[in-house]
């Protein structure tokens, strides 16, 4: 697979390192556009996970001045939109932030391309499972229903499920996108966006909606994203990891080496208008306190413990129905939660010594 030169905002991140060491010697160029917050890079400095061979370009996705220097000689066959703002519960409050990096930093990209002249050839979109909120559930004579959020009084009461049913795993062919947080809905606006662009400019636009990724060179010092790494900290330390809710909050958790192939596997298959969004997970539902279980007795830490606690805007269950995404792809997820869990805590130890 030759991919020409490839430019991927966010390259510098968790998915962007990820991919540059998977796909960078298949690239005539390999460009990474990020602007290393310290919110995730800590002194703002080039990642150390960031293959040698990747040019990396410090600059935010919002700046069209930034884009119009990048594309004034840079010609990419392939975007790659890592780019995003992704804390849930950080989304509520500081909504105008995000708004800008998932949204604006979305148009920016678009109206620069216009503005040079050039248009790349295929474009892939990282998504998030949170476009679909509290997605379907299903009762027990086998209706099937879309609930809507949870609203903050429900949670207050404890009432973490919806009486009388269970969860669908989500699916782009069956499952409505309805977000419950602005993240969620901002994620859906670059879906939109974008397929609204490529279908008038004649780009192929194809779309990923990831769930809960984890792995080696997930950021510790972000606390609005990866509890994986914020669980293996915790208990690591000999702490009692606190769960929300009743800690059976169901997530589908992927290890980062399987969404990076997921990603090289669209690009080995090409634009395809036929092909849909697709959904990349395990396929497996697991719950919170089944994944701080794994984590505490690696370690011989205390049993997790149910605080009670929760986050307006959350959703009770996400989890992959992966089965379109395995008939389109050359691709299957292949590390279970065991493995990655213990190449995770192996990564943290060697990362950060106690």
């Amino acid at each position: 697979m030759t991919l020409g030169t490839v430019l991927v905002t966010g390259g510098a991140g968790f998915i962007g390192c990820a991919l540059a060491d998977r796909l960078v010697s298949s690239a005539d160029r390999w460009i990474a556009f990020d602007s290393l917050h310290s919110q995730v890079h800590p002194g703002s400095e080039r990642p150390a996970a960031l293959h040698e061979s990747a040019e990396l370009v410090v600059a935010d996705v919002t700046d069209p001045g930034a884009w119009d220097a990048l594309l004034a000689d840079t010609r990419p066959d392939t975007i790659i939109h890592l780019a995003a703002e992704t804390g849930t519960a950080q989304s509520l409050d500081e909504a105008s932030r995000h708004s800008r990096v998932n949204v604006v930093g979305t148009t920016e990209l678009t109206d620069a391309l216009g503005r040079s002249g050039h248009l790349p050839s295929h474009v892939v979109l990282a998504s998030s499972r949170a476009v679909y909120g509290e997605g379907t559930w299903q009762r027990a004579d086998g209706t099937v229903f879309q609930p809507g959020m949870r609203s903050h009084a429900q949670l207050e009461a404890g009432q973490w499920d919806f009486p009388d049913a269970v969860a669908v795993p989500e699916s782009s062919l069956t499952t409505p996108p309805a977000p419950t947080s602005v993240y969620g809905a901002t994620k859906l606006a670059q879906e939109n966006l974008l397929t609204a662009w490529g279908g008038a400019r004649g780009v192929p636009v194809s779309i990923l909606r990831l769930q809960n990724v984890y792995g080696p060179g997930q950021s510790l010092i972000n606390s609005y994203t990866g509890i994986v790494s914020l669980f293996s900290q915790w208990a690591r330390e000999g702490k009692q990891i606190p769960l929300y809710e009743d800690g059976k909050i169901i997530r589908d958790f992927v290890f980062i080496d399987d969404v990076a192939w997921a990603i090289a596997a669209t690009l080995a298959a090409g634009p395809d208008d036929a092909r849909p969004v697709l959904d990349v997970g395990t396929g497996v539902a697991t719950t919170i306190h089944d994944m701080a279980s794994a984590i505490a007795d690696y370690y011989g830490a205390p049993e997790p413990t149910v605080v009670g606690k929760f986050r307006d805007g959350d959703v009770r269950a996400a989890s992959a129905d992966i089965s379109a995404t395995t008939t389109w792809l050359d691709w299957q997820p292949t590390v279970s939660l065991t493995q990655g869990v213990a190449a995770l805590q192996d990564w943290i130890g060697a990362t950060r010594p106690l």
